[in-house]
């Protein structure tokens, strides 16, 4: 059955491979992104997939974006059935030279920003009995010098959800945290090539994603850490 999902952080990266899978496996798809610019070129190479995909323009560290993004893709889509709070960032360095805006920065984004879009989109989560998905990192487990503030948001990621699982749960609401280790994206800079065909594909967590929609609604995997079958080359 198609669903319609709510992706944050889907201009590019994980955010836009889990968006391919999703579109091509019938499902109707929005992203959201805080540039709208950025968002419309996504929405327009995506949209050869399928024409069910809506963006929004929308900054997770403020709630009324979040708030407004819920609205407009449910005023196009008619209901929301999975939200995956994918929309994050990191600044590396020392914890003794990391800067305030640095620090509020990650924390803004990749921690208050999954409250702000579970905050804006559970009523709809409750009526359709829906699903909350993270991405954290496995960062959210493993502490790593120049880590500091990234480990702060991910490990918070990854309580925020468990906690929020078992607050959810009574409403037929799923959450679950997905942990990656090393992906193949533009974060920290990066940009993909040939030499991270060892790392996670984008894609890799799309299908993922596309398997825990599929399961039988009596499980529920609350929490998953994934990473590369193969070591760095």
């Amino acid at each position: 059955m198609s669903k319609v999902i709510y992706i944050t952080g889907g201009t590019k990266g994980i955010g836009y491979g889990i968006a391919e899978v999703l579109l091509k496996n019938g499902h109707k798809v929005a992203i959201s992104g805080r540039k709208q610019e950025d968002v419309e070129k996504a929405v327009a190479e995506l949209s050869k997939i399928s024409g069910d995909i809506f963006g929004v323009s929308s900054d997770v560290r403020k709630f009324e974006d979040e708030q407004n993004a819920i609205q407009k893709i449910t005023g196009n889509f008619g209901k929301v059935d999975a939200v995956i709070a994918n929309a994050g960032l990191g600044i590396f360095g020392s914890v003794d030279e990391l800067s305030l805006e640095d620090w509020n920065a990650m924390i803004e984004t990749n921690l208050t920003g999954c409250f702000h879009t579970l905050k804006a989109s559970v009523g709809e989560l409750k009526k359709t009995e829906g699903y909350y998905i993270t991405i954290a990192s496995l960062a959210g487990t493993n502490f790593f010098e120049n880590g500091a503030g990234y480990n702060a948001s991910k490990f918070g990621v990854v309580g925020f959800t468990q906690a929020a699982m078992i607050d959810l749960r009574k409403y037929n609401i799923k959450a679950s945290t997905i942990m990656p280790g090393s992906v193949a994206t533009y974060f920290n800079g990066n940009i993909p090539s040939d030499k991270d065909d060892w790392k996670i594909q984008p894609e890799d967590i799309g299908n993922l994603i596309l398997d825990m929609l599929n399961m039988n609604p009596r499980i529920l995997p609350s929490k998953i850490e994934i990473r590369p079958s193969q070591v760095r080359k």
